[in-house]
């Protein structure tokens, strides 16, 4: 019973963040509704961390997807919000206040062998100067948003791009 009012809860959290996500792909908010309905997936979420000057994101390398942003799985009794701060703290070393909108929210599969599930991305900016403690055997790396890396997701640098265009209409301004 318990595990239910847990996995209700981050349910009712990623429905309402997926609602107010800055950016929509894959039909995800249909998805989610669903999904809900029957037995599904974890809930993944990641962080979009930028530097001050909106030019870089910070980045993990993953065993086999390559540079991803710092994520994982929704664990039991949390929210998709606690689980991308809890994730990037673990992964990077960094705590950073999330934004409050989210950026954006995607159906995707985080293996070929594995069934699909909802991802929330939130973002933040950070001071770049800050000490990176990545996981063993996982290096974290700031990385341009104007050059190419190797990801499983490709997608995501074009929408990490769109996403600090939003920022800059929304009156965030870069620190140069």
């Amino acid at each position: 019973m318990i595990r239910d009012v847990y996995e209700q809860r981050a349910l009712e959290a990623a429905a309402a963040d997926a609602g107010s996500a800055v950016v929509e792909y894959d039909d995800a908010r249909a998805w989610l509704s669903q999904a809900s309905a029957m037995e599904m997936e974890p809930l993944a979420a990641e962080v979009w961390v930028f530097d001050e000057d909106l030019a870089r994101v910070l980045l993990v390398k993953h065993r086999w997807r390559a540079w991803v942003p710092p994520g994982g799985k929704v664990e039991a009794g949390e929210t998709p919000r606690e689980a991308a701060g809890r994730e990037l703290f673990e992964e990077t070393g960094i705590r950073a206040e999330l934004f409050l909108e989210p950026a954006a929210v995607a159906v995707r599969s985080f293996s070929p062998d594995w069934p699909v599930t909802l991802g929330l991305s939130y973002a933040a900016v950070v001071d770049a100067s800050i000490p990176l403690t990545p996981e063993d055997g996982q290096p974290a790396a700031w990385m341009r948003l104007d050059q190419e890396w190797e990801s499983y997701f490709p997608d995501d640098q074009p929408r990490m791009r769109q996403h600090v265009e939003w920022l800059v209409r929304r009156g965030h301004r870069p620190s140069r």
